[in-house]
């Protein structure tokens, strides 16, 4: 399925040109029959052929007009159907509600704009609308520091208060056109929920953890102390056996 535009730069856009990576999505996601999908950015549709043939629903969110001409004229059959519904969006300003999705009733598998993948992880996992399966080809960087990073930081926290991350596999340059001047990897994350926030209010746990990362050279309570008394602080610390001296980097999700 070859593109019928050029790619536009400002737009983050590298079109997959095989259906190899699309079929591991599909795999990672344990995508099945009748399940509804909202795919971010199908560009010229390589994903969403796979997610048609596996018999998915699928809601897809285009910014590009001339890729939504050229979707509509490649599944005008699966448009009839009502198989494929497709917005024109702008990804950053997703609307959950406006998309008619169900909290915990649906997947998103999408190859993202590498510029806005931070975001886009936040605006799906903090939303009230939640999936149950997210599946995304990010940036290799992004990936590894979520999956594989031995120090967290404030993105693979952000991610696991949510669910369970797993790095899928790595995607070479070769799968697009253009290619990216870096290599891409697949990451999925199941388990999604809110079941940490039961406890805490999301706002003062990313309070907390901002403030923890707020200088990175600094210890965890250094940082904390500049909100918080530091004797209280190191108390609080020996209560639930952590080291005077930890840093926020060596901290996990209990």
């Amino acid at each position: 399925m070859s593109a019928k535009f050029e790619h536009k730069k400002s737009l983050g856009q590298h079109f997959l040109n095989s259906d190899y990576v699309p079929k591991k999505m599909c795999l990672a996601a344990g995508l099945q029959t009748g399940e509804l999908v909202l795919e971010i950015g199908p560009g010229t549709g390589m994903l969403t052929n796979e997610l048609l043939a596996r018999g998915a629903r699928v809601i897809a969110l285009e910014a590009d007009p001339r890729a939504i001409e050229s979707l509509e004229e490649t599944f005008a059959a699966e448009l009839a159907a009502g198989q494929l519904t497709l917005y024109h969006g702008d990804a950053r300003a997703l609307d959950f509600a406006e998309l008619k999705l169900t909290n915990q009733q649906y997947k998103v598998i999408s190859n993202i704009p590498y510029y806005i993948s931070g975001l886009l992880f936040r605006t799906i996992l903090e939303s009230n609308i939640q999936p149950n399966t997210l599946v995304f080809l990010v940036q290799k960087e992004v990936a590894t520091r979520i999956c594989r990073d031995k120090k967290e930081s404030l993105l693979s926290l952000g991610v696991k208060a949510y669910g369970t991350p797993t790095y899928i596999c790595s995607v070479a340059s070769s799968h697009f056109n253009p290619p990216p001047k870096v290599d891409s990897a697949i990451i999925a994350i199941n388990n999604i929920s809110k079941d940490n926030f039961r406890s805490i209010h999301e706002l003062d746990f990313f309070k907390l953890l901002h403030l923890g990362f707020g200088k990175k050279r600094k210890q965890l309570a250094g940082n904390l102390a500049s909100h918080y008394d530091k004797t209280a602080i190191l108390n609080a610390f020996k209560v639930v056996g952590l080291a005077p001296n930890v840093r926020a980097e060596d901290m996990a999700l209990p």
